[in-house]
């Protein structure tokens, strides 16, 4: 893999990130300028929201009912439409785009069995785009001995090194993933030099938005209006808790299928949206307890952000709670631009995870690379 700008690694470029999450919502496409240590701008950024007779195919595929190859050559000409419309709305070509950080579908993630697997043809959309991208991410990872999972914690870390630290940055998607970041002892300014701990706290919107389908027929609980109204059953949340996953020390990850929702048999549609609302926000308060020392404070990503009914049972449990739009990023394309940083690292050769985001036995580099 040839370093960036002909060896010049250190030379800003921009990159384009996609993400396609859990969530199946849709794809976000966004532009970020950087060095892969630094970021040094934030450029346009868009969402393509699937329709809904496309957002039902695909969830048959990731439930393992669909044409698995069918959709990763459909997705992937999604993903290379919203490139295109990304440029047009920036007003950009594509010579100006170094590279194309393409995370793809997760359609499997069982860490315990060291297999990962998102859909996703880098090569395709490197044809369709005249753009190089780097793809599957998390393989390598996996074959260090990382759960694949988290990859976004550096990212993180580099737009806030020179904050008030320790702070917690909570990605609510699908699956909810957190990362902590502290001021360790050393003086340099490595951004590995920094105390970093990332993990999946537990579900995020996947089940809220599962539990909207099977009982209302829509594809999520907007503005919480269902867990608003209903009543929390505490059993319910008490015995979801119990499971295993909630002991296990981290860095650790989850699948989107991982828990069952057999419990909620008998729930009235509100009453199971509240609960599982406040199962979200109890397993993140499980999760905290792993942290070296509490976070001054917590900054909230993702769709999860939008509803309050768990905004608020968040605020309950660690006061300090703000969407990230509170230091000027933007929710809605923060993962987008993670991949595209990590895709410039990924150029580089810099690493990607830690053994204390992933598990992983070293700080390891990633990526396959497809040139256009």
């Amino acid at each position: 893999m040839s370093k960036i700008n002909n060896g010049r690694e250190n030379e800003p470029v921009w990159a384009l990130g996609l993400m396609s999450g859990t969530s199946l919502d849709g794809i976000d496409a966004a532009l970020i300028k950087t060095d892969g240590e630094h970021v040094l701008g934030f450029g346009q950024w868009l969402t393509v929201s699937f329709d809904d007779d496309f957002r039902a195919r695909l969830r048959e595929t990731v439930h393992g009912r669909g044409d698995m190859l069918a959709m990763e050559q459909e997705i992937t000409l999604k993903h290379a439409d919203a490139v295109k419309a990304l440029l047009k709305q920036a007003d950009m070509s594509r010579k100006e785009v170094r590279v194309v950080g393409f995370h793809g579908q997760t359609v499997i993630h069982r860490p315990h069995e060291r297999l990962t697997w998102q859909i996703g043809n880098g090569g395709l959309l490197a044809e369709k785009t005249g753009i190089d991208v780097v793809c599957d991410f998390r393989r390598r990872d996996m074959a260090t001995g990382g759960e694949g999972a988290p990859l976004v914690p550096l990212f993180h870390a580099a737009l806030s090194r020179q904050m008030e630290l320790p702070i917690a940055v909570m990605n609510i998607g699908g699956i909810a993933n957190v990362t902590w970041i502290g001021r360790s002892e050393k003086t340099s300014h490595d951004l590995l030099d920094l105390d970093i701990m990332a993990f999946d706290t537990g579900p995020g919107n996947v089940m809220v938005n599962e539990w909207a389908l099977k009982t209302t027929g829509l594809d999520c609980d907007f503005d919480g209006k269902l867990a608003l109204a209903g009543k929390v059953n505490q059993q319910v949340v008490d015995a979801l808790l119990q499971n295993a996953y909630f002991t296990k020390i981290p860095p650790k990850s989850l699948d989107r299928n991982y828990f069952s929702y057999e419990l909620l048999n008998g729930l009235s549609k509100e009453d199971g949206s509240a609960t599982l609302t406040e199962f979200v926000a109890a397993s993140v308060e499980k999760g905290a307890q792993y942290f070296p020392k509490p976070a001054k404070q917590w900054f909230i990503s993702g769709g999860g952000r939008h509803n309050p009914a768990l905004m608020q049972a968040l605020q309950k449990r660690f006061l300090q709670v703000y969407p990230v739009e509170s230091l000027g990023w933007v929710g809605d394309a923060l993962e987008a631009q993670a991949f595209g940083f990590l895709a410039v690292r990924s150029l580089q050769g810099l690493a990607l995870s830690l053994p204390t985001t992933t598990g992983a036995i070293r700080a390891v580099t990633g990526g396959a690379y497809y040139r256009a």
